[in-house]
C-alpha cells in the first residue's frame, strides 16, 4: 500500500483510520496472563457477567420509566441507563481484548463512559437537594394516615351536618305546618269578626229604631239609646278580656253589667250562680235583659225604695243523658210599681223593653222567657239551652225569627 501525501487533509484523515484499524503493533490482553486458560476464564467469565447484568440495569429503567409516566427527574434516570450502558460495554470489550488488541475502540468507549458518568455525577449533585425532600416511604406512610384521619373526620363532619339539615328540614316543615294553622284560624277569626261586625251593626241600627219610635223627646231617646249600646259594649269588652277571647264567666257579664248599680246599691242587689261559660253573642243578648231590668229598676221599681232587695241568680238543670239548660232569674222588690213601669204587663200594649225582654232575647237564645208581676214582686226569667250560650254560628233562623217578632228586619248574616 502506498502511503498517502500526509499534509494533505486526505492523507491525515486516512493516517487516523490506519491507526485506529491497525492493531497489529499491539498485542493481545491474554499475553498479560500468559494464556493461562484459568485466568481467561476468570477474566472472561466476570467481565461477561458484569456486561449482563450492566445490560439488564437500563432495561428495568426504561421499563420503569414507561410504566410510570408520571415521574420527575427523567433525564437524570436516562443519563443513568446510558451511563451504565456504557460501563457494561467497557467490560464486554475487555473480554475482546484478551484476545484482540482493539484497544483504542476500547479507549474511545472509556472515553464516552467517563463524558456520561461525570455528565451524571454533575445532575446528580444538583438535584441532591431535591432528591434528599422527596418523602420516605415511612413519612409517606405516616402522611397517609393522617390523610385517612382527616377524611374520617369530614366525614363525620357531614354526617353531623346532613343530620342538622335534616333536623332543620323536619323543623322547617313543622314551623310552615304551623303557620299554615295560624294564617287559616286568623281567616276564620277574619271572618268570624266580619260576621260579628255585620250582626252588630244590625242590632245598633235595630236598637236605634226601635228606641226611637214614639220618642218626642231627643234627650231621652240619647240617654236609652246610649245605655243599650253600653249594654252591648260592656258584653262585648268582658269576654274580649278573657284569654280564649271567645267566652267569658256568666258571672263576669252579669257583674259587669250591673256594676253601677252594685257600686250604688250594693247592699241590697244579691249575685250568685255557678260558672257557666257564656259565648260574646249570648252576653251581649243577656247583657241588652239586664240593662232594661235595672234601668226599670232604678225608674220605677225596688231601687227607690229603701227596703226593698233585688235578687239575680242563675242554675243549671238536665242529666248527662238530656239537654241541660240554663234558668236565669231575676227577682225584684216592687211595692208600689206604676203603670208605666209594667211596659204593657196586661195593659195590652208592648213597648220595645217588653219586647227585648221576653220575645227578642229569648229568641236570640233559642229559649223562652217570662215576665210578671205579683204579691209586691217583679219576677223575669229566661230559659236558654245551655248550648246556645256558647254558639257563635248557626243562629241565623233564630235571628230571623227575632226580627219577625219584633216587625224589623235586623240584616244578619
Amino acid at each position: 500500500m502506498v502511503p498517502a501525501d500526509i499534509g494533505s487533509p486526505t492523507g491525515l484523515e486516512i493516517a487516523a483510520l490506519q491507526t485506529l484499524l491497525d492493531f497489529t503493533q499491539y498485542m493481545p490482553h491474554g499475553m498479560c496472563l500468559l494464556w493461562e486458560p484459568w485466568l481467561l476464564i476468570l477474566w472472561a467469565g466476570s467481565d461477561m457477567l458484569i456486561f449482563l447484568a450492566y445490560f439488564a440495569i437500563p432495561l428495568a429503567l426504561l421499563k420503569v420509566l414507561r410504566q410510570r409516566t408520571d415521574l420527575k427527574h427523567r433525564g437524570l434516570v436516562w443519563l443513568f441507563a446510558s451511563f451504565i450502558l456504557l460501563c457494561g460495554l467497557t467490560h464486554a470489550l475487555s473480554i475482546v481484548t484478551l484476545w484482540w488488541p482493539i484497544y483504542p475502540v476500547h479507549g474511545f468507549v472509556k472515553l464516552a463512559t467517563a463524558l456520561v458518568s461525570a455528565s451524571t455525577a454533575v445532575v446528580l449533585f444538583k438535584l441532591v437537594p431535591v432528591l434528599v425532600a422527596i418523602p420516605s416511604r415511612r413519612e409517606l406512610e405516616l402522611a397517609n394516615s393522617k390523610l385517612l384521619d382527616e377524611v374520617a373526620a369530614h366525614e363525620a363532619t357531614l354526617n353531623v351536618l346532613r343530620q342538622a339539615r335534616h333536623e332543620l328540614e323536619v323543623q322547617v316543615e313543622e314551623r310552615t305546618a304551623e303557620l299554615r294553622n295560624v294564617n287559616a284560624k286568623l281567616a276564620v277569626t277574619a271572618r268570624e269578626a266580619v260576621h260579628r261586625s255585620h250582626n252588630m251593626i244590625a242590632v245598633v241600627s235595630s236598637m236605634a229604631r226601635q228606641s226611637a219610635r214614639g220618642v218626642s223627646d231627643v234627650s231621652q231617646f240619647i240617654d236609652t239609646f246610649t245605655g243599650r249600646l253600653n249594654a252591648l259594649a260592656s258584653a262585648t269588652q268582658t269576654v274580649m278580656k278573657e284569654p280564649t277571647g271567645a267566652s267569658a264567666d256568666l258571672a263576669d257579664i252579669v257583674r259587669s253589667q250591673l256594676e253601677p248599680v252594685l257600686l250604688t246599691f250594693g247592699d241590697r242587689m244579691s249575685v250568685e250562680g255557678p260558672e257557666v261559660a257564656t259565648g260574646q253573642e249570648a252576653a251581649q243578648q243577656i247583657s241588652l235583659a239586664l240593662h232594661e231590668l235595672a234601668t226599670n229598676a232604678q225608674k220605677y221599681g225596688s231601687l227607690n225604695a229603701e227596703d226593698a232587695r233585688i235578687r239575680v241568680s242563675w242554675s243549671l238543670s238536665g242529666d248527662s243523658a238530656g239537654e241541660k239548660r240554663l234558668q236565669l232569674r231575676w227577682e225584684e222588690d216592687v211595692p208600689q210599681l206604676p203603670e208605666e213601669a209594667l211596659d204593657g204587663a196586661g195593659t195590652g200594649r208592648t213597648g220595645f223593653g217588653t219586647r227585648l225582654l221576653t220575645q227578642i232575647v229569648p229568641s236570640m237564645l233559642q229559649g223562652t222567657a217570662r215576665r210578671t208581676v205579683d204579691g209586691g214582686k217583679l219576677v223575669y226569667e229566661l230559659d236558654v239551652p245551655l248550648a246556645a250560650l256558647a254558639e257563635a254560628e248557626g243562629q241565623a233562623e233564630h235571628v230571623k225569627l227575632a226580627s219577625r217578632i219584633v216587625g224589623q228586619d235586623f240584616g244578619f248574616a
